[in-house]
């Protein structure tokens, strides 16, 4: 048994795990926050990925352990206050999403790749970089269009950051 310290969407937590916990199972399990989903465990759906340091990780790759010290955001962390984060609108408003499960893996994938690619995103490259985010209900066609309204968006808002 290991002792984990993490902070998670902003709060700082602590316990007590077996040392082959994953990063998703203790975010789910130990601290009940099931935004961040299972579904493969062998790092080929996507569904589970969270920021760890601020880059998306699947947590299903990652030992609780290994994440100790670090600072973790997941889909319940991602909105500032009642409003939701611009990614999460661009999702709703563009119809990304049906059943919803791949979904918060989308969209911690998604706000990743706007940060990486400051310069902006088309097409090519967000269908390229969902590569490992697999999705069995809308085609993609909507999520891509959710993900490139939302760089847009994103980088409007850091632009107006900047100049103020």
């Amino acid at each position: 048994m290991s002792e984990v310290s993490l902070a998670v969407n902003g709060r700082t937590v602590t316990g007590t795990v077996e040392d082959r916990t994953l990063l998703v199972h203790f975010l789910r399990e130990n601290l009940g926050l099931t935004g961040t989903h299972v579904g493969c465990d062998t790092s080929q759906c996507g569904a589970c990925v969270v920021h760890v340091d601020g880059k998306a990780v699947k947590s299903c790759t990652m030992l609780a352990v290994q994440a100790s010290g670090s600072t973790i955001t997941t889909i319940e962390g991602l909105a500032d206050g009642a409003d939701l984060h611009p990614m999460q609108a661009a999702f709703r408003e563009h119809h990304g999403l049906q059943c919803g499960f791949c979904t918060p893996g989308m969209i911690m994938t998604a706000t990743d790749m706007v940060r990486r690619h400051p310069e902006g995103l088309d097409e090519a490259t967000v269908r390229a970089e969902l590569e490992g985010n697999i999705c069995r209900c809308t085609g993609y066609h909507n999520i891509v269009k959710a993900i490139l309204a939302a760089s847009q968006t994103m980088q409007k808002a850091d632009g107006a950051a900047q100049a103020a």
